[in-house]
């Protein structure tokens, strides 16, 4: 399909027809309607994969574009002209916890500069009528509810007391599951983000973080993924007005730390990225990162500071980033998480 011309009146944005996924389509087009208000703009929306099937557990499914595959497809062949997704997970209704693999983008396809982020943290919703404040607080043997190996991994290391167990569905119907009077969760954890962009902060117990739970979030989240053909220049230079370059640089670091590692989709992989100024007063990107055993016994870890003033050092940070977690043990994980889904394979298909 070439490329959109400049005369062109139409631009088509497609998305999943979750209520978030819609409410975060529309940021953009607001943002694009108020720089180029000379374009007339639809939103096209659908039901993919990720949404019809809410019964297998997420790091079983086969594709890795759970979210997306199908939009990817109609932009491809030139029925919408820009994806809107959540950079987390593609899933931005309920944010999911397969992260989404940079190096499984089809090849026609880019993602352009990101809209300044959302916060990026995990939080903490304690069920309604429990006392409890915060994580630390939860009591032993109570039930924590995720789909994540990556949160899943991390409570293993910081909180063995606790049980985890699989919790699917949209964000509300996460919190009905939670409140239900038969519910066997005490609480559950999601990203900050769908809960405030949904004006629900109010369900938010603890904000979680390094500092007080240990808890590093997912590459990409808080932050929107912006979708094009790689050819298409016009949309490009768009984005480029509208786009938030300190989230876009954190954002690529984060992802070519994903990609380097290459950990896969379900790789228990936790990050946390922040602008800072060093000594000297020149503003540097730190990144912490962690990536845990699924049993939480194996942990490595590694907090690093550099100079990101360019797309390109930004994927080089994330390349020094993946490195020095390979270098404390974080490939050795990676690798028996790896052999043992193998193995699961080869069970199942027996």
């Amino acid at each position: 399909m070439s490329t959109p011309a400049p005369t062109q009146k139409t631009i088509t944005i497609g998305t999943r027809k979750s209520k978030l996924a819609l409410l975060q389509t529309n940021l953009v087009l607001d943002a694009l309607k108020k720089a180029f208000p000379q374009y007339e703009y639809k939103i096209f929306s659908k039901e993919t994969a990720g949404d019809l099937n809410t019964t297998i557990a997420l790091r079983d499914f086969n594709t890795k574009n759970l979210w997306t595959e199908e939009l990817e497809e109609l932009m491809i062949d030139g029925q919408v002209d820009i994806i809107v997704h959540s950079l987390k997970g593609f899933a931005d209704d309920d944010f999911f916890e397969i992260i989404r693999c940079p190096h499984y983008s089809p090849s026609s396809c880019k993602l352009g500069p990101s809209m300044p982020r959302e916060d990026s943290r995990d939080v903490l919703v304690v069920k309604q009528g429990l006392p409890y404040k915060s994580l630390s607080e939860i009591p032993a043997g109570s039930v924590v509810g995720t789909s994540s190996i990556r949160r899943t991994a991390q409570l293993a290391r910081k909180y063995p007391h606790l049980k985890v167990q699989d919790v699917r569905g949209n964000i509300g119907t996460r919190l009905s599951k939670l409140d239900a009077e038969d519910s066997p969760y005490a609480c559950i954890i999601l990203a900050a983000a769908g809960l405030l962009r949904l004006d629900l902060a109010d369900r938010i117990t603890q904000y979680l973080d390094s500092k007080n739970s240990g808890m590093l979030y997912a590459v990409g989240q808080g932050a929107l993924g912006i979708e094009i053909r790689k050819e298409d220049t016009v949309l490009q230079d768009m984005l480029d007005k509208i786009g938030h370059q300190d989230t876009t640089f954190s954002v690529l670091a984060e992802r070519s730390l994903l990609r380097t590692l290459e950990g896969g989709c379900s790789a228990p992989l936790g990050v946390e990225t922040e602008w800072v100024q060093n000594a000297q007063g020149a503003k540097q990107l730190r990144m912490r990162s962690v990536v845990v055993s699924v049993d939480g016994k194996e942990c490595a870890q590694v907090e690093l500071e550099a100079d990101v003033t360019s797309a390109e050092s930004a994927e080089a940070f994330g390349i020094t980033v993946a490195k020095a977690l390979v270098a404390d043990g974080a490939g050795d994980i990676l690798e028996a998480i790896q052999q043992n889904k193998a193995k699961e394979t080869v069970s199942t298909a027996v």
